[in-house]
């Protein structure tokens, strides 16, 4: 595991990429790791996470990785030392059940060992397991579930990262009590609180700024030096570590308060309200559990208003943070008003994008004017942007700049970079660098606030760099430059091309804001000294671009001979071989100044093509050199935004060409934003007998003329709905007139409304026989007109009525219509009974078919899910309840989701499918595909060892006779069958497995063999170990080594999971 970035920062082989890796070879890895300025924060926390001595496992989920989060734990775990296995997860219904199962049933080395497992996701990734996590076991000092969540949420058209906690506003009312929740938002305490969750006892979600700072270059962390306690509170060893559950900051006698969860905004607060009197600000560093009484501690006894702000979805939510904070000062009395500020994404894109919005917001709050409001940086601060291409030599300029900075001691630097892969083709970097004197800034400002990307900007970088050409005539990069700041143009244009080759707009600025503008044409000048291409000519080209950046940077000090003395001072006196007076000499003389006339624009009488802004949708790592997106290596951004970081949007190639050829029509489910399908049922048929109490059924759909194309593994995404009956005995009893037109938000988008009955939108759309999170019982409560419905709604919905909410939703399983039945005088508007409830959630299945044997076909393996509440009554899964009634005929919207049930690149690999039940869905086909290579394509394949798994052969033998069929054919080599009620021991797919150890050990250590299961999570535990055991004795060696070869096949795609 290699860290890059220590050596000379213009070594041809190292420093030309961003330092990512935490460790490198030959030093201690803690020493490698802290105190160290050119290792970002997440990256230290990837290292804390990953460490055997703290967990047993990381989970990374497919979300994290899309915004740059375990990339490198993944890559650590190849190198089978100290850091612990990985298993990719993809964020699916039920998400989390495999960290439940885990924890819940254990392997053996677990009970041996102790259980504390690591889990990577993203806000919208924990909204989608909340309701998984209510099966938590208990936590103990052994068996523990540590979330690492970097918050960072896409949003929008263009998929604008935003540091929002949106997606989660409705999900932490349904998280349990018993988990701690913990906030941080600055590098060290994002780094301190990470470590504090492997100490603590309690299962813990720890959410952290990603958006900005814990991806910050610059900040030397200091390991947590925190005294080993057993049993500590939450509170006790966040106050040993040096915090407090809620911060407050600002005016102590003041009359204004604003609480808010840390993060950002929470950040950007503290440091207004610093400046601003009679303003108090109170962050919320851990909100479970939630102490009232240390809040009313903290909050100034001076306040009589208190602005609570909470991240929401739409304006017609209910925060969390509200419910909490109204709670702790309802208690204590009346004298202080609480007030709800719901900030929704695009709110929040305003605060962190307008220079100065967020401060005006909170000054707004005051009751007094405020006529001078705070800025969020101080004038001793320099601040710089750099833009380039990431494909270009010059992408890691930034990394040099910054490295001569934090060797000078008088500075202090501050580094980010961001990424827009969308508004143009390969993409677009930028570097923000922060530089002030060592000592002088006292509050930490996020990046993105301190330097914001304003399209109304008046200019704030006190130096701007472009280092393509070619982003002049696309992009509006000069307005973030101060009036008479230098601008530097790497460029191959002469002046005179310069001057023609600019925009109308940019010409027009440029004399507008007196800027002065220089050029240097750095691969020319390198190729006289270097004489060739490749890393020294592009070490030479960084290197002549910082020297005329010194040069710049210095102003009216510079000379030639101070340039030279500083370079000498960083680099020496040669570089790669040359002498670094020569090499200066270069740049000195190779820097020109362009001077513009003023602009002609007037006299044009076409108007200027508008200019593209900068809008910041990626993230990379650098992991050994190369840059990852998503886990993949990339050959250029463009094709990382479409295939990589947005897989369900951009799923292949294939389908951008179908998208083209088959557009989406908009008045087909217009609230869903993937890209859905109008198929036709054309096969509904039961597979388990009439008499039997499970209803598995074989569904086939009709895709003619749709253009819906899918490949081998991918599932199905079912836009089901509700039943017609149930839906019309509740619209008489709730008195609703079917035939209304109602106007609903576009989830995700409070801008946007569609239009429907009230009819189709309760059948088709709005979750209402769903299970309701706690959240719902509060928002429900303001519309009961009983006072009685309206404080049980408001019981349910508090903390103290969490034992309740539980019953009501794990053992009664109570639907929304339920409850508005058991509180009938609650009775919001339709419109806003919609808004309440929300909407239904696609359902995911594994497609069962191969398009390259059925053509225009999919088709599908289900199971009905259904139960008895206590009561009685009847209880449905609503998707396959939907599927089940399915006529033929009858119309379906559909989706395709990406999954990691993929064939091997040849087809002579060996394979191993184990499927439980509707689990061998996806391995049908597989087994499609291969026979028709074999038969129709002539083509050779490996040898197929196929495993399944159900209670009864003559019941459950799902597609027995196709199997039969494959195993006559040669398609598959061996079955080996486990009907586990069939005799008088249960026998599991892993017996079977255990009875071929030695060739399944020898097709996957020897001929590059393919493992996949299918199914529910629990036998994950025992396949795994068969197959360790299997390996052990096959090539003996330890049961250990076994198992570090059996997790490097998970980074090689050949052990493949999808269990729900």
């Amino acid at each position: 595991m290699a860290l890059s970035g220590i050596s000379t920062p213009v070594s041809s082989s190292s420093t030309l990429s961003s330092p990512p890796s935490p460790v490198q070879k030959g030093l201690d890895p803690i020493a490698a790791v802290y105190n160290n300025p050119r290792i970002p924060a997440s990256s230290v926390i990837e290292f804390i996470a990953s460490r055997r001595s703290a967990s047993s496992a990381v989970y990374v989920y497919e979300l994290a990785e899309q915004v740059g989060f375990g990339t490198l734990t993944k890559e650590w775990a190849k190198s089978r030392g100290t850091s612990v296995p990985v298993i990719d997860l993809q964020t699916r219904a039920g998400a989390g059940l495999s960290l439940v199962g885990r924890l819940s049933e254990g392997t053996s080395q677990d009970t041996v060992r102790g259980t504390i497992l690591t889990a990577y996701t993203t806000p919208e990734g924990l909204a989608s397991m909340a309701a998984s996590l209510i099966s938590l076991p208990p936590a103990t000092t052994r068996t523990r579930l540590i979330l690492q969540v970097p918050t960072v949420t896409p949003s929008g058209e263009n998929f604008t990262f935003l540091p929002t906690l949106a997606p989660l506003a409705t999900a932490l009312t349904i998280i349990p009590n018993d988990l701690t929740i913990l906030l941080s938002a600055t590098p060290q305490q994002s780094v301190d609180f990470a470590t504090l969750s492997y100490r603590l006892s309690t299962h813990v979600i720890h959410l952290f700024d990603h958006h900005s700072s814990t991806r910050e270059f610059g900040h030397s962390i200091a390991p947590l030096e925190l005294a080993v306690t057993e049993r500590l509170s939450v509170k006790e060893a966040v106050t040993q570590a040096g915090y407090s559950l809620f911060e407050c900051v600002g005016d102590v006698t003041a009359l204004t308060a604003v609480v808010l969860l840390n993060g950002p905004l929470a950040q950007a607060a503290k440091a207004v309200a610093s400046e601003l009197p009679g303003l108090a600000v109170l962050i919320v560093n851990v909100l479970r559990p939630w102490d009232e009484e240390a809040f009313r501690q903290a909050l100034p006894p001076s306040v009589r208003t208190v602005h609570v702000l909470d991240d929401v979805n739409n304006l017609i939510t209910q925060g969390p943070l509200f419910i909490e904070v109204l709670g702790s000062i309802a208690s204590a009395g009346p004298q202080v008003a609480v007030l709800e500020h719901r900030t929704v994404p695009m709110q929040t894109q305003k605060y962190i994008t307008e220079r100065g919005s967020f401060a005006r917001f909170l000054a707004g709050l005051l009751p007094q004017a405020v006529h001078s409001v705070p800025t969020l940086f101080t004038s001793t601060q320099k601040r710089l942007l750099l833009f380039s291409t990431p494909q270009s030599p010059l992408a890691t300029l930034s990394h040099v700049v910054e490295d001569l900075f934090l060797t000078h001691g008088g500075i202090s630097p501050r580094m980010l970079s961001d990424y827009d892969a969308f508004s143009r083709p390969g993409g677009i970097a930028v570097n923000r660098l922060l530089l002030a004197p060592h000592g002088e800034v006292k509050s930490f400002v996020p990046m993105p606030l301190a330097l914001p990307f304003d399209a109304e900007s008046p200019g704030q970088a006190d130096f701007l760099a472009i280092l393509d050409q070619g982003l002049l005539s696309s992009h509006s990069l000069l307005h973030y430059a101060k009036p008479s700041s230098p601008v530097l143009l790497v460029t191959s244009w002469t002046p005179e091309e310069l001057m023609a080759n600019l925009p109308v707009n940019a010409s027009n600025l440029i004399v507008e804001r007196d800027l002065r503008i220089f050029s240097l044409d750095a691969r020319a000048l390198a190729s006289k000294l270097v004489g060739t291409s490749g890393p020294t000519n592009e070490a030479i080209q960084n290197l002549l671009v910082h020297l005329a950046f010194l040069r710049l940077y210095l102003g009216t000090a510079a000379t030639e001979s101070v340039v030279l003395k500083v370079a000498e001072g960083a680099y020496g006196d040669t570089i790669q071989g040359f002498l670094s007076q020569k090499v200066n000499a270069y740049a000195w003389s190779g820097l020109q100044e362009v001077v513009l006339p003023p602009s002609p624009s007037a006299s044009k009488e076409k108007a200027p093509a508008p200019l593209r802004n900068f809008e910041f949708n990626a993230i990379s790592v650098e992991a050994d050199g190369d840059t990852i997106v998503n886990g993949a290596k990339i050959g250029s951004w463009h094709e990382a935004a479409k295939h990589l970081l947005f897989p369900a949007v951009y799923a292949s190639s294939l389908r951008d060409v179908v998208e083209s050829e088959y557009p989406r029509n908009p008045a087909l489910r217009p609230e869903v934003p993937d890209h859905t399908y109008l198929v036709t049922c054309t096969v509904n048929r039961r597979l388990t007998p009439l008499e039997y109490d499970r209803n598995v059924f074989h569904l086939e759909f009709d895709t003619k003329g749709t253009g819906l194309k899918y490949a081998i593994g991918e599932a199905l995404g079912i836009h089901g709905w509700n039943d017609e009956q149930d839906v019309l005995e509740f619209c008489n009893w709730y008195g609703v007139d079917l035939n209304r037109l109602i106007t609903i938000p576009v989830p995700g988008d409070e801008c946007q409304v569609h239009t429907r009955t009230a009819f189709q939108a309760l059948q088709q759309q709005i979750d209402l026989f769903g299970r309701p999170p706690k959240s719902f019982y509060t928002d429900l409560a303001p519309y009961a007109a009983s006072p009685v419905d309206r404080h049980a709604l408001l019981f349910i919905g508090s903390p103290e009525g969490s034992s309740s909410f539980k019953k009501l939703s794990d053992k009664d399983t109570v639907t929304f219509a339920d409850v508005l039945r058991r509180y009938p005088t609650a009775r919001p508007p339709i419109e806003v009974l919609c808004g309440l409830v929300g909407d239904i959630k696609p359902r995911h299945y594994s497609i069962a078919s191969a398009q390259s044997v059925v053509g225009d076909r999919v088709d599908l393996l289900v199971v009905t899910v259904e139960w008895q509440a206590p009561d009685g009554t009847a209880r449905y899964g609503q998707c396959t309840r939907y599927l089940a009634g399915l006529r033929v005929g009858q119309k379906v919207t559909v989706s395709i989701k990406p999954s990691v049930m993929k064939l091997p690149p040849s087809p002579k690999q060996p394979l191993i499918m184990a499927g439980l039940g509707t689990g061998a869905a996806p391995f049908r086909a597989f087994l499609q595909h291969l026979a028709w290579l074999a038969h129709e394509q002539g083509q050779e394949i490996g040898p197929v060892y196929y495993y399944f798994g159900s209670r009864h052969q003559s019941q459950e033998y799902l597609y027995g006779e196709e199997i039969e069929t494959f195993i006559q054919d040669s398609i598959i080599t061996r079955a080996g069958l486990a009907f586990s009620r069939d005799g008088p021991k249960k026998v599991y797919i892993q017996h079977k497995m255990l009875e071929d150890a030695d060739a399944l050990a020898k097709m996957l250590h020897d001929h590059a063999g393919v493992f996949y299961l299918c199914g529910p999570t629990w036998p994950v535990p025992d396949v795994y170990e068969a197959l360790v055991n299997a390996l052990a004795k096959y090539k003996g060696i330890t049961t250990q080594e076994a198992g570090e070869y059996l997790e490097s096949l998970k980074e090689e795609e050949r052990y493949v999971l999808e269990v729900y």
